[in-house]
């Protein structure tokens, strides 16, 4: 185990600054409980019904006449912030 921390350690340590990031994201992802459980999810293979398929085509025909709203935009709107999301929890 100590070996394969080393390991690791040096490999962190030979990244190009840009590549930092990303290896951070992967390893957070890895520890957390709820990226692990999404990552390891069965793919959803459910036949999308008639009632999605409309809606997709409406969001759609929407979307070709109007300007998207920014997510940032929405939190503002709905008075949360994106780390009120990120750290959110449901109650138990």
């Amino acid at each position: 185990m100590a070996a394969n921390k080393q390991h690791a350690h040096e490999l962190i340590e030979r990244l190009a600054p840009g590549q930092v990031p990303a290896a951070i994201g992967m390893l957070e992802s890895l520890l957390d409980p709820v990226s692990r459980a999404i990552a390891n999810a069965p793919i959803d293979d459910e036949p999308v019904t008639k009632e999605e398929k409309k809606a997709l085509a409406e969001s759609r025909e929407w979307l070709k006449h109007n300007k998207g709203i920014p997510h940032e935009q929405v939190l503002a709107e709905l008075g949360v912030t994106q780390e009120e999301v990120d750290h959110f929890q449901e109650p138990k």
